[in-house]
């Protein structure tokens, strides 16, 4: 597989495509996390949506520019509701995300996770255990957390993106985007962000969001991670704690421009 990092100039035209566009963005996601979800959307330059009820979220999905399904809380009729929206953006052309919370941890959330791999969702983004399990080379980690590296889980994304067809995003110390054998990579980051509840969902939000304002997958699932990578670098050194963290989180996301990206290595 070859590695490459992801060029300044391909990220700052990302976001500033972002900034442009400001896509809506339809969050189908956990109850624990759907405020961090929509701040990170509006910092960043984008929309966010949560419409859940049965009767208009598979409409909404066709008019949004694109989807998140995260499945942190599920429940037989917001699984229903999800597999709706995640047909109607396939059938309307809408990139979708896939987040499968906790993979590995229980024999019944793997069965639904595992069902929407039939929907085809555009990325499927998730730490590295949650990676390895859905692709049937690991037990998944401790809770929704990641018990294994990034780099330990790039042989699952390439398996799992043969698989399914979708791009593979793992995340950790280091981001990959998978599709096949091809592979983008950033670093950076903090662990910080590790302490506060919802960076890695509204990770995947942000995913969906520079999906619809790039033709090409791999580089909006790794765009949407650099711009989140730097934004927490950025609060790690402003912050006493993960309190502050949060907020200086999503300060950064909103103070990063396209220039910042520009002259300095991925």
């Amino acid at each position: 597989m070859q590695i490459t990092p992801i060029s300044p100039e391909c990220l700052a035209h990302s976001l500033e495509n972002l900034r442009k566009s400001r896509p809506l963005v339809h969050c189908l996601t956990n109850e624990v996390v759907q405020e961090i979800t929509a701040n990170v959307l509006l910092a960043a330059g984008a929309s966010p949506a949560m419409v859940v009820a049965a009767e208009e979220a598979p409409g909404f999905t066709a008019v949004a520019s694109g989807l998140l399904v995260n499945v942190g809380t599920p429940t037989p009729d917001r699984l229903a509701v999800m597999h709706s929206c995640a047909r109607s953006a396939r059938e309307h052309g809408r990139p979708w995300v896939l987040d499968p919370v906790a993979a590995g941890g229980m024999p019944w959330r793997d069965e639904q996770i595992r069902s929407f791999l039939d929907d085809s969702p555009t990325v499927i983004r998730g730490n590295a255990s949650e990676i390895l399990a859905l692709a049937g080379l690991g037990s998944g980690g401790k809770g929704v957390d990641s018990t294994d590296s990034s780099d330990a889980a790039l042989e699952a994304a390439r398996v799992l993106s043969e698989k399914t067809g979708a791009v593979v995003c793992v995340t950790g110390e280091t981001d990959y985007a998978v599709k096949g054998d091809r592979a983008v990579s950033i670093s950076g980051g903090s662990e910080m962000a590790t302490l506060v509840v919802g960076t890695g969902c509204s990770l995947s939000a942000l995913v969906a969001a520079f999906l619809a304002v790039t033709d090409d997958a791999v580089t909006g699932a790794i765009s949407a991670c650099a711009l989140a990578k730097r934004a927490a670098q950025i609060a790690r050194g402003r912050s006493r704690g993960p309190g502050s963290f949060h907020n200086e989180y999503l300060d950064a996301l909103y103070q990063i421009q396209p220039a910042d990206f520009l002259g300095e290595e991925a």
